[in-house]
């Protein structure tokens, strides 16, 4: 195999590689946005007084906050776009 053809080979994988990351980071991001507006949106006085469901609804919340805004705000606009197909 020439070294052209190992480079645009090489080239290929990375560019299928990149396809597939950008595909999953799309995936996260609904993840996250559809996780933010159940957090927005949760009455904490109607959770069961369960220990455990007290204590993911705190470790989601936590997570959340603790993103970049810029992501947040992606993570919003991705979920955004399927509540609301007028935008």
């Amino acid at each position: 195999m020439s070294l052209t053809a190992m480079k645009e080979d090489e080239i290929r994988l990375l560019r299928e590689e990149i396809e597939l990351l950008m595909s999953e980071r799309r995936q996260l991001l609904q993840v996250t946005g559809a996780a933010a507006v159940f957090v927005a949106n949760l009455d904490t006085d109607t959770l069961p007084d369960e220990l455990d469901t007290i204590d993911a609804a705190e470790m989601l919340a936590e997570q959340l906050n603790e993103l970049p805004e810029e992501t947040l705000k992606d993570a919003l606009e991705s979920v955004r776009a399927q509540l609301d197909p007028a935008q």
